[in-house]
């Protein structure tokens, strides 16, 4: 698997995966103008040069605001989302994050789970903040 940052020849696919992992996916437009927005980091996993997930985030000074993790569903438990989140980690420590925030749905014990084992800590909850079926988010913060 190699990861690398996301460009408009990864679009295609990225939007089969963002369709299959999410109620309300984000647009292709939405994610083309994030490849173009300097405060954002898009990056793709890749395996035998197809996507198989991908993982964007937003930054304000030392502040990153993770907004996607998602993994083709044929290629989970597989270590695709630990390698993605992991090269975040590994960018806001060297840009001197003061930390990486995201919102996760609180049923997703796998996800909270996974982002535990990086460090991240429920910081909060946002009431009913899921359509389809409506549900809480949960803050997860790392702190460096």
């Amino acid at each position: 698997m190699k990861i690398s940052k996301m460009t408009v020849s990864h679009l295609d696919r990225v939007c089969e995966i963002e369709q299959q992992c999410f109620v309300h996916p984000w647009s292709r437009e939405s994610i083309e103008a994030e490849l173009n927005n300097e405060n954002s980091l898009f990056l793709v996993a890749c395996e035998n040069d197809r996507v198989i997930g991908y993982i964007g985030m937003n930054f304000v000074i030392d502040e990153g605001y993770i907004y996607n993790v998602a993994v083709d569903e044929k290629y989970r438990h597989n270590g695709v989302a630990t390698a993605l989140i992991n090269e975040l980690v590994v960018y806001a420590k060297k840009n001197n994050f003061c930390f990486l925030t995201l919102e996760v749905r609180q049923s997703n014990e796998n996800a909270r789970s996974l982002y535990s084992k990086f460090g991240f800590i429920k910081a909060g909850l946002r009431k009913d903040y899921y359509s389809l079926p409506k549900e809480d988010a949960v803050i997860m913060t790392k702190y460096f």
